[in-house]
């Protein structure tokens, strides 16, 4: 992960994981923070840990979340706003230090691409030693009249970069500029 001009940590307790978020935050363009809908994000209580620190944060609409947006439409505004997204992850590669997102997690895509930092977290049975691994773990439907649950996939290895016709690498140009991938150790509950 750290090859590719991510930054990677591991977390053992609550307390670590508010000192990194707070980290990471204080570096971000701005104070607000959008949320996709995750398990994982709602399991360790993401959203109050942020508003407690002082964020402004925006959660997918959700029916248990009262702060959850009213329409895709701002969402995607608050995501572009945003100086952080939070999401979880479907898997981590380690073949690759690729973080794998489904659209099975309604709002992953925009939370992942369009802010300037992207917070990704996972734990210890997310971790996948290969793509053959990964493809063979993912819910397909073999039916056409039952839809798959994940749409599509988004496949992050590190930060956006791209380079000119002089070959000048350039980060942050088509997505994040930072990318955190957070280790959230099962102790953490």
């Amino acid at each position: 992960w750290e090859k590719v001009s991510g930054i990677a940590y591991r977390i053992e307790d609550m307390d670590q994981l508010d000192g990194v978020l707070q980290k990471i935050m204080a570096l971000a363009a701005n104070h607000s923070v959008v949320l996709s809908r995750n398990p994982l994000l709602r399991q360790l209580r993401i959203a109050e840990r942020l508003e407690a620190a002082g964020k402004f944060v925006t959660s997918w609409a959700d029916e248990s979340v009262v702060r959850g947006t009213q329409s895709l439409a701002d969402f995607n505004k608050s995501a572009f706003d945003a100086g952080a997204g939070i999401t979880g992850v479907e898997y981590v590669l380690a073949e690759t230090g690729t973080l794998m997102l489904s659209s099975a997690t309604e709002g992953v895509q925009i939370a992942s691409l369009a802010p300037p930092t992207h917070i990704a977290l996972y734990r210890p049975d997310q971790l996948v030693g290969s793509l053959d691994e990964v493809l063979s773990k993912l819910p397909i439907s073999g039916s056409k009249d039952e839809p798959s649950p994940c749409r599509s996939l988004v496949f992050v290895t590190g930060t956006s970069r791209t380079a000119d016709i002089e070959q000048i690498l350039i980060h942050g140009v088509h997505g994040p500029r930072e990318t955190h991938a957070i280790l959230v150790e099962d102790c953490c509950r």
